[in-house]
């Protein structure tokens, strides 16, 4: 790669369109709309971007189509997230971690720095980490990394053949009329905002693709909210909050489900109202070494996370 990783960061890349572009700051410029014209001019001054041969590319570059470009993505003011990961277990190819609520996994939107793999990389010096499954930003619990590139298709391809046994823990409102275990089955599509999903109307062609089963824990001593434990059979998007909503019992603080809350351009964030929806627990036979793997976090729903030290086992 012709830019090496800065501060656990590598670099972006675009691939330049066939366009009407004179010079290629003028289609950075189009690309990037968000970032000032004289920002970018500086950036390529500075050699933070450059073509696939790793040669520097200047404002007065002309445009060519199909080349590589290479860059270092930066955000001003980005959000502290005021929330500690603790590294559960690390070895040769995996790295398990319980993620606080709020803090995202990868890079996007005006999180960089502030988010688990980046932070995670400047901690543990271990630039070849890459998230094995997704976990939402607003869910805490436990998540996985694999360490060796060459063997992260193998751990994924458990998840594509639901091969991974997950069980999460929810608060929402208690139903009596309802009888658990129930085992919710839907087709989900995306929904408007884009943002969210939804369940597919009976017109709508297609077999289901979302599986959950929820089980009720307890009834807590209010009456009124109740711990359920989630069991994914399948993974789509938001297919826990968006089941829990569809059954009537939507999970405590969602903002998406089953009404979008927050305008989509809101930076607004509440540190005291998180999603109550936690990743309890992940097994599996693991594919390389064929012992089983069992991991549990160390989180409690409505008690804030724990700040914790790296632990190697």
């Amino acid at each position: 790669m012709p830019l090496p990783a800065r501060n656990g960061v590598g670099p972006g890349c675009v691939v330049l369109p066939t366009g009407p572009w004179q010079r290629i700051l003028d289609f950075l410029v189009e690309r990037f709309r968000t970032i000032p014209r004289n920002e970018i001019e500086a950036r390529m001054q500075r050699g933070d971007i450059v073509d696939d041969a790793g040669k520097p590319v200047l404002p007065s570059r002309s445009y060519t189509p199909h080349i590589k470009l290479y860059y270092y993505r930066t955000v001003d003011l980005e959000p502290h997230i005021p929330f500690e990961e603790t590294v559960l277990f690390q070895d040769d190819y995996l790295v398990v971690v319980d993620k606080p609520h709020f803090l995202p996994v990868i890079p996007s939107g005006p999180y960089v720095q502030e988010t688990l793999l980046v932070r995670l990389i400047n901690k543990l010096g271990i630039n070849t980490l890459a998230p094995m499954h997704r976990l939402d930003r607003e869910t805490a619990g436990v998540i996985l990394f694999t360490v060796q590139p060459a063997l992260r298709g193998r751990y994924q391809k458990l998840f594509a053949h639901q091969k991974v046994t997950k069980h999460y823990e929810a608060i929402a409102p208690f139903r009596p009329e309802l009888n658990f275990p129930i085992t919710r089955h839907s087709r989900l599509v995306n929904g408007e905002p884009f943002i969210r999903m939804r369940e597919a109307l009976g017109s709508e062609p297609g077999p289901p693709n979302a599986h959950t089963q929820v089980d009720l824990l307890e009834v807590l001593p209010c009456k009124t909210l109740a711990r359920y434990r989630l069991s994914p059979i399948s993974g789509k998007k938001h297919q826990l909050r968006v089941h829990m909503a569809a059954l009537g019992i939507p999970i405590i603080n969602d903002t998406l489900y089953p009404i979008h809350k927050i305008p989509l351009k809101s930076d607004l964030v509440s540190y005291d109202t998180p999603l109550q929806l936690l990743a309890r627990e992940i097994a599996f036979i693991d594919p390389i070494t064929e012992v089983p793997r069992h991991y549990t976090s160390r989180l409690q729903l409505g008690l804030p996370a724990p700040a914790g030290d790296v632990a190697n086992a």
